[in-house]
């Protein structure tokens, strides 16, 4: 535990206090469900004067009320723990020495009472914790306070300790049978060590995979959070090489003029001015289905690939522009990082097509992309918009399946051919304004 990073000894103390949330609760349960048997229980005629179980289990109930409220609002030291272990027993053994008091029986009474069972009852409720010291602390008790019980009967009438050789004798009456006793504190002490060896398994297990969580939720914020969970949820490794080929339309956004921008200012603002603008603009691509395929410094590159949820992705793309471009008319009375920098304009290009997606890399490094001619087609006519002076550019052939698929938003458009740097053939395009 030492060795773990700060948060993920958090997680994993805050797992261990929601399970002693549910151990204090089953210890609740237990001492309703012994009341309750105790209160429907036929009484017995003996000693009626004298009847110690009713206060035995009032106590134990108070002190598992106290004990769960403490837990609700906060951690439980460890000493606090092994306090309430020593306590549970103690209240245990306590009620099965009255026993023979109670029903005015020789000690030897006291051995022969099936209560002896809830001592298991209590170890493994510390399992429940994930750390063999509390279940080891329980099972020590436990036996310790069992060989003191018989202690006790041995020695609490020293002429008649009725201690014998006969299994049938002891069976039969209220003698002792020292080896029955000392094999019930070896189960007890067997039970344990098992319960130990599991529950430090289990414990290595779980901190493993907490730490594996943990490190795969950092590494998931790299990722759009849909690629990150077929990334988790997939049946087969990610591998550089395999792909996939989808139709899919390309978005790419980036400020005008932000390297001259970036030049005058300090890092930090420029940096934190680049979260801003991010903030206003990739929550907006994703309610209108968008994944994140990387930062490239002030651009952003987007995809939306045709499924079962998301059909309509060229309207889908359109739509996301015209929200950005309304949405970047704000930005000045908005954002006063932004208004530093003066008048801030954007450019968006959007392409559609077949392209292959997968990942790319070697060995630990990999990385998710997408490859194909409407990406390209996309950053170039993104990079268009200053040649124009315009905001948003889209292949033409995207703008009429995007009216096919029922866009009726407030995008004005300009149809043109242009001859697009980068590409050798004559692009069809449409020059969108809001």
């Amino acid at each position: 535990m030492s060795m773990l990073p700060d948060r993920v000894r958090n997680a994993l103390r805050e797992r261990e206090r929601v399970n002693e949330v549910v151990v204090r609760i089953i210890q609740l349960l237990i001492v309703i469900m012994f009341s309750t048997l105790y209160s429907l229980a036929a009484k017995t005629a003996y000693a009626a004067e004298f009847q110690p179980v009713p206060v035995v289990l009032g106590a134990y109930m108070v002190l598992s009320i106290i004990g769960l409220i403490w837990s609700l609002r906060a951690e439980i030291p460890d000493w606090a723990v092994y306090c309430s272990i020593l306590f549970d027993f103690s209240l245990l053994y306590s009620l099965m020495v009255s026993f023979h008091f109670q029903y005015e029986q020789p000690a030897s009474f006291i051995l022969k009472a099936p209560t002896l069972l809830y001592v298991f009852i209590f170890i493994s409720l510390r399992a429940l914790r994930l750390e063999w010291k509390f279940v080891a602390a329980a099972g020590f008790i436990g036996a310790l306070g069992w060989a003191l019980v018989v202690v006790y009967v041995i020695h609490v009438e020293p002429d008649n300790s009725m201690i014998t050789r006969s299994y049938v004798q002891y069976m039969t009456s209220n003698s002792i049978l020292i080896g029955a006793e000392v094999d019930k504190i070896i189960s007890i002490l067997s039970v344990t060590a098992i319960l130990a060896l599991v529950v430090n398994s289990s414990s290595n297990l779980l901190v493993t995979a907490v730490s594996e969580e943990t490190a795969a939720s950092d590494l998931s914020r790299f990722f759009d959070k849909r690629i990150a969970q077929n990334i988790r949820g997939s049946e087969k490794m990610l591998e550089a090489g395999i792909g996939e080929r989808r139709m899919m339309a390309i978005i790419n956004i980036d400020i005008r003029g932000f390297s001259e921008l970036s030049e005058k200012r300090e890092a930090s603002k420029v940096m934190q001015m680049l979260s801003v603008y991010q903030g206003r603009v990739v929550p907006i691509l994703q309610d209108n289905g968008a994944i994140i395929d990387k930062f490239m410094g002030d651009g952003i590159m987007a995809t939306m690939a045709v499924d079962e949820e998301n059909p309509s992705i060229c309207r889908a793309a359109i739509e996301a522009a015209e929200a950005i471009l309304i949405d970047s008319r704000k930005w000045q009375d908005e954002e006063p990082l932004i208004a530093d920098a003066g008048q801030v304009k954007i450019g968006i290009g959007i392409a559609y097509g077949p392209v292959s997606f997968g990942a790319v890399g070697q060995g630990d490094r990999l990385e998710m992309t997408v490859i194909g001619a409407p990406v390209n087609a996309s950053a170039k006519l993104e990079k268009h918009n200053k040649l124009l002076g315009t905001e948003c550019i889209v292949s033409r052939d995207l703008w009429e399946k995007a009216l096919d698929e029922g866009y009726t938003g407030n995008f004005s458009v300009k149809f043109r051919e242009a001859v697009i740097d980068g590409i050798k053939e004559t692009q069809h395009i449409a020059v969108l304004n809001v």
